[in-house]
């Protein structure tokens, strides 16, 4: 008898601009504001336990708590992807993807001149 293998979820927090448009392909939202801004750390954190593959978290959210979403991510096997906000990006994304790249390679393959 085959087995069906159990998809791993995927979530989004942010602003709720930021996140709606993942809720409307049927992605877990998280709305981020004033009154749980505090909370995001442990809200991260409860995603990596119940084994979510993947969290896409606004930039500004993981600049602003980047030590905690370092550990995560090197503890877990969560993975978290900073995206940009309606005002646009920080640079957050790419610097995250470039550093982990080099972790993983050992060099930064993108800066090849």
């Amino acid at each position: 008898m085959a087995t069906k293998k159990r998809l791993s979820p995927m979530a989004a927090m942010g602003s709720y601009d930021s996140v709606i448009p993942f809720q409307a392909i049927g992605i877990e939202t998280v709305v981020v504001g004033d009154e749980n801004r505090n909370s995001v750390p442990q809200i991260v954190a409860r995603f990596a336990r119940n084994e979510y593959a993947i969290l896409f978290l606004e930039e500004s959210l993981f600049a602003d708590f980047k030590d905690d979403m370092d550990t995560i991510n090197e503890s877990e096997s969560l993975s978290i992807i900073p995206i940009p906000n309606q005002a646009g990006s920080l640079g957050v994304g790419v610097e995250s993807i470039r550093s982990s790249t080099e972790r993983a390679v050992g060099m930064d393959i993108f800066n090849v001149q």
